[in-house]
């Protein structure tokens, strides 16, 4: 076989190395790109669908030019132009296999106008997205620090931020209100995301992050830095108000006093970073309520009453604290439930006295016109915390009857009428689900009781198929979440689907399965 046909070009790696240098990057990574740029000249001049290939010498500078034909031991070409059938192949290169290339040199290439504008393109294109590769490797895991830029230019009030070999954009909706940046001024931000885009890696900067908040404390608290201090939640208005949770875990170092520094000097440099920005730290607490009240400070807080399953809350405060438990426009209540992550219902004492007063008289009604009794007896039941007729037919006879005043005979006769109620509700709900047109088959899918079905045929969910077309929201919303959650509103609407997925043909399901 004719060995390949070389020609020197020194130059070639001289440009290599200045390439390398400028834009920091392997010199064979711009070699590669040099090769790529001669093959695709190669292959405009000897024909596209050819597999033409360029070898340069990373010492002598050497350009080879050839081309590849993969031998195939099959007398059926998939492409004519880059194989070549095993018969043919052993009398050009006796003893060559399948799998096997014949390589064929070519003379080199006198580089046109056009043809060399076209290998400078190929170069600069190559040559840049290594580049972009770089800078993707090299920031990708600095998501979370704090960098220092100058702005570069300003694009429709977003600004492009030159960080050394990199550009990054701080938005117009992620800078602090009323602080204005100029071309060429130095502006220090928050890395919150690094993603890799066709244009090449995109850096995204924030100033109103909660984590540029807690690593500017890291810089200025050194028991932050060394894991003494930590900061467990952020919250924050930017530009006007923000709240920090820390705890130490050194009992003899306080984490608030030491946020704050001597005279306020930590928290101070942290105020002035942030544009005036105001600061309350708190401290942490594993205990929900305690929490929640260090989080509504200065506003003194009388008692915190806790929903675990809906994360949500009501503070009672004294009348004159409201408006500071609440803050200017809500600023407060706001940043204490995304700080604490409860949604917090503030209401006053009277406030909370009225409701409860409110809430005695309903449920006091409706014992009194469904179990038939007294005030007083009502009221027992109210006060013991009873709050519905399913309550006292669940409840055993003997907590009951152990109810001061009640006996077993009261006790027997309550929960006999609170059946015959329920009982007597139940049958009403029946005729008012049938008047509504909801069908038995839905009744079955779902193990739903009398009331929940009315509830689903007024909102026009009558039949197995209106069930099965609902999405767990709406379910949800149409029950309560109180009644059911997310996971069981997904197997009810599952169940009543079977039907559509049944196997034998001709089927109600099959036909729907079909379209018809």
């Amino acid at each position: 076989m004719a060995l390949d046909v070389a020609v020197a070009r020194p130059e070639l790696l001289q440009v290599a190395d200045a390439v390398a240098r400028e834009k920091m990057i392997e010199r064979d990574e711009v070699l590669e790109a040099m090769e790529q740029a001669i093959q695709k000249a190669g292959r405009a001049k000897y024909g596209h669908e050819k597999d033409i290939r360029a070898v340069i010498d990373r010492r002598s500078g050497e350009v080879r030019l050839s081309r590849w034909t993969e031998v195939v031991d099959t007398e059926t070409l998939e492409n004519e132009a880059t194989q070549i059938p095993l018969r043919i192949a052993l009398k050009i290169s006796p003893g060559i296999q399948a799998g096997q290339f014949i390589v064929d040199p070519l003379p080199p290439i006198d580089f046109g106008r056009i043809a060399a504008q076209t290998a400078k393109q190929v170069i600069v294109q190559r040559v840049r997205e290594v580049e972009r590769g770089k800078q993707f490797a090299e920031y990708k895991d600095r998501v979370g620090e704090i960098v220092s830029g100058l702005v570069k230019r300003t694009e429709y009030g977003n600004l492009m931020v030159e960080l050394g070999r990199a550009e990054a954009l701080l938005r117009r909706d992620e800078t602090i209100p009323r602080e204005a940046f100029k071309t060429g001024d130095r502006v220090r931000a928050y890395i919150y995301d690094v993603r890799e885009e066709p244009r090449g890696p995109q850096i995204f900067l924030s100033r109103t992050h909660p984590g540029f908040l807690a690593k500017l404390f890291a810089q200025e608290v050194p028991e932050i830095y060394d894991g003494i201090i930590e900061i467990k939640a952020v919250a924050r208005d930017p530009g006007s108000r923000a709240k920090m949770a820390v705890i130490s875990r050194d009992s003899s170092i306080d984490p608030v006093g030491a946020c704050v520094g001597m005279r306020g000097s930590r928290v101070q440099a942290v105020v002035q970073e942030l544009q005036g920005e105001k600061i309350d730290i708190i401290p942490w607490s594993s205990d929900n309520a305690t929490f929640i009240v260090n989080a509504l400070a200065p506003a003194e807080v009388s008692k915190v009453v806790l929903d675990d399953e809906a994360r949500r809350c009501e503070v009672v405060v004294p009348g004159d604290q409201l408006s500071l438990a609440i803050g200017r426009r809500g600023q407060n209540v706001r940043l204490g439930s995304q700080l604490t992550r409860w949604d917090i219902d503030i209401l006053t004492e009277q406030e909370e006295s009225e409701r409860r007063q409110e809430e005695f008289r309903k449920r006091t009604g409706l014992f009194v016109e469904a179990l038939d009794v007294d005030d007083v007896i009502a009221g027992l039941l109210v006060t013991e915390g009873f709050t519905s007729i399913e309550d006292i037919v669940a409840v055993d006879d003997e907590e009951l009857a152990d109810i001061e005043g009640f006996d077993e005979s009261v006790s027997a006769e309550l929960k006999r009428r609170a059946e015959a109620w329920l009982e007597q509700r139940d049958v009403q709900l029946t005729e008012q689900r049938i008047d509504l047109g909801v069908e038995d088959a839905v009744a079955e899918a779902g193990g739903f009781t009398p009331q929940q079905l009315v509830a689903l045929g007024e909102k026009g969910v009558k039949t197995l198929d209106d069930l099965a077309d609902l999405a767990s929201d709406e379910l949800i919303e149409i029950l309560g979440a109180d009644v059911v959650d997310e996971e069981t509103a997904n197997g009810i609407i599952m169940a009543a689907r079977q039907h559509w997925f049944a196997d034998e043909p001709g089927e109600a399901g099959h036909d729907r399965a079909s379209g018809v």
